[in-house]
């Protein structure tokens, strides 16, 4: 049986975790898909580093044209990351006919649709369960799995770096600060924390689940974004006083064809499984109209959960390719994109409000509600040590985004509310 070859774009983390199993687990590989796989050409920055496993020097190349261009590789396994001259590899592989696999999130969200429409065009695969998630097969579960049903909401911690830290700050009582600086030294967080905290590395994950969900291109910048670095202590205490965890959660919501996607801090229900999900692990929950509430959890990072989920695309391009099927899966978007507005994107609302202490002034606050038609559910004061000022958490009932931007403008010019602490959306 002819060798299925394979060229492998990076050997970092997740391009060693690739290796480690395509040539471990040859046996059970050549089995499922009738042939042997081989990993022919590895673009690596440096032939003579020293590495965690042995590799054969001459399979090594520091040219990716090389590897793009043989004829003699079949698929492409690209795991090295980066945007433009990346995207440049895949097109043109894809142009030479060679099918893709690859874990790069940044590219599918930036550019998923055109090289998507160039596989169609040249009868190639390209798939990236790797790209969100990790180890959890989740996008292969949205493109076949709810491939009968109409998802309504798609519902995730889709990034582990941030999910460490308000785990650590809602179980220890840690500091925001204190708990960043333990997740760099443990490699959790990079030097540069900036894509996970402020939520953009979720952004572009909820990109690609919001594309495959709704059938629809939702582009990166339709995403509305938020990240943990202003979460205080004080704002977890709360929420877990009221019965609610604070987890960054990458929201996607359909209704009557109109979609709306963000990334925000969001307090949820203890109650509800995603508030369990601690440390670095992930989950992603999904409502389809058919089958209502389904979750999905898993590790979603590290060497062999993110180059299991590679090697199972890769597998699956291997069967497609037996099969004389490549290229007849391309998820293009046959929806047209409708967003939201403001006033249609809705949810209940936790506020936290620095204010005087005095008669009157919660009658005054009550009032921009009334007048900005937001109804309260539940209001709670603790006590003040400060004989002037006191805090007041108000909870409301399901609000508009514009409806809470019109509140949250009166309490501006209201000189009872010295300050908004913090506002987050409730969910559960």
């Amino acid at each position: 049986m002819k060798a299925v070859k394979v060229g492998l774009l990076g050997l970092g983390t997740v391009g060693t975790g690739v290796v480690r199993l395509v040539e471990g687990h040859q046996e059970d590989l050549s089995n499922q898909v009738g042939s042997p796989i081989s990993i022919a050409q590895i673009l690596v920055k440096d032939r003579g580093k020293s590495r965690s496993i042995a590799i054969d020097p001459a399979k090594l190349t520091e040219d990716p044209w090389e590897i793009v261009r043989n004829p003699e590789i079949d698929v492409i396994v690209e795991v090295m990351g980066g945007i433009g001259q990346t995207k440049e590899y895949i097109l043109e592989a894809l142009e030479l006919g060679k099918h893709i696999v690859t874990a790069n999130k940044d590219l599918m969200a930036l550019h998923g649709p055109e090289i998507l429409e160039k596989a169609r065009e040249k009868g190639c695969d390209v798939l990236y369960e790797a790209s969100v998630a990790g180890g959890i097969p989740i996008i292969r579960t949205l493109i076949e799995g709810f491939s009968s049903d109409r998802i309504t909401k798609i519902m995730g911690i889709v990034n582990g770096t941030t999910n460490y830290i308000l785990t650590k700050m809602s179980q220890e009582g840690a500091a925001y600060s204190e708990v960043l600086k333990e997740a760099q030294e443990l490699g959790y967080a990079e030097a540069d924390p900036t894509s996970d905290v402020e939520g953009l590395d979720a952004a572009r994950k909820m990109t690609i689940l919001s594309t495959l969900g709704f059938r629809s291109n939702v582009a990166l910048e339709n995403v509305s974004v938020k990240g943990i670095s202003s979460v205080s202590q004080e704002d977890i205490q709360y929420a877990k006083q009221l019965g609610y965890e604070v987890k960054l959660l990458g929201i996607a919501e359909r209704q009557d064809d109109l979609i709306s996607v963000s990334v925000q801090p969001t307090m949820i229900k203890r109650s509800h499984p995603i508030a369990s999900v601690n440390g670095v692990f992930n989950a992603v929950y999904v409502h389809g109209e058919a089958v209502g509430e389904t979750m999905f959890y898993g590790a979603g990072a590290g060497e062999l959960p993110t180059a299991t989920s590679v090697v199972a695309d890769l597998v699956a391009v291997v069967k497609n390719m037996k099969l004389g099927v490549n290229g007849r899966q391309a998820q293009l978007a046959y929806n047209v994109t409708k967003l939201k507005t403001d006033d249609q994107i809705a949810s209940k609302f936790f506020l936290l409000l620095h204010v005087e202490d005095r008669a009157g002034v919660l009658a005054q606050i009550a009032q921009v509600f009334s007048d900005c038609d937001v109804s309260i559910e539940s209001v709670m004061q603790p006590s003040a040590p400060n004989p002037t000022s006191t805090e007041i958490i108000i909870i409301t009932h399901q609000a508009s985004k514009a409806a809470m931007s019109k509140v949250l403008n009166a309490f501006e010019s209201l000189p009872a509310v010295r300050k908004v602490k913090s506002v987050y959306r409730v969910e559960g």
